[in-house]
């Protein structure tokens, strides 16, 4: 209830327009009352954050286990989300642009990373030129959630363009990192085509 609240608040509101009192009422419950289960708003949206991002992590262990986790389709599968979900996205840029969280918030936001970041560890080891180097594994995250914090509410380009560019991107990444090159269709486009706006008639 409380988690659901928050989530609703931070899809119509900034992060720092947002008190406990504000998440208090949409929830229906006593300002008092909120703080007996979570001492600051940073450990409401942290909580949020780790059930959203759980439920992400959960689906690439299982398709890992099985053999169907490729580090594109992880890639992929972590900007659409990011894509999709407004308020993860919005919750994510805050604490890591800004930093500032409070300190048992941080222990539980640290965990989740921690946790992704074992996943695409392993995924990273069964690729042509992976290796365990953790610092690797660093660069791989920083690159998909730069991409996204990079491109995704890019001025004056539809959301259509937006999307072809992040995913020409993510293959560039995946592919640099699996094997060492750039996908050989991707090597050459024109500029119109690099900056997402197809000319009428061009690729689809």
């Amino acid at each position: 209830m409380i988690i659901d609240a928050a989530m609703d608040l931070f899809s119509q509101k900034e992060f720092h327009k947002i008190g406990m009192r504000d998440i208090a009422k949409r929830a229906g419950i006593s300002a008092a009352a909120i703080y007996r289960y979570f001492p600051s708003r940073d450990d409401v949206f942290v909580e949020a954050l780790v059930r959203h991002m759980q439920v992400v992590e959960d689906l690439f262990e299982k398709n890992l286990e099985e053999g169907r986790t490729s580090l594109e389709e992880l890639a992929m599968g972590s900007v659409n989300y990011l894509m999709e979900n407004e308020s993860v996205f919005q919750m994510m840029g805050h604490f890591m642009v800004t930093g500032q969280i409070q300190p048992k918030a941080l222990d539980r936001y640290n965990a989740m990373q921690r946790h992704f970041l074992d996943i695409l560890e392993r995924v990273n080891q069964q690729t042509d030129i992976g290796n365990n180097n953790r610092l690797v594994t660093h660069a791989i995250y920083a690159s998909i959630t730069g991409v996204v914090m990079a491109f995704k509410n890019y001025p004056g380009r539809s959301q259509e363009e937006i999307k072809r560019h992040v995913y020409r991107l993510v293959r560039i990444i995946s592919s640099v990192f699996t094997t060492g090159r750039i996908p050989e269709d991707l090597q050459k486009l024109p500029a119109r085509e690099i900056a997402a706006a197809p000319e009428k008639g061009g690729e689809e």
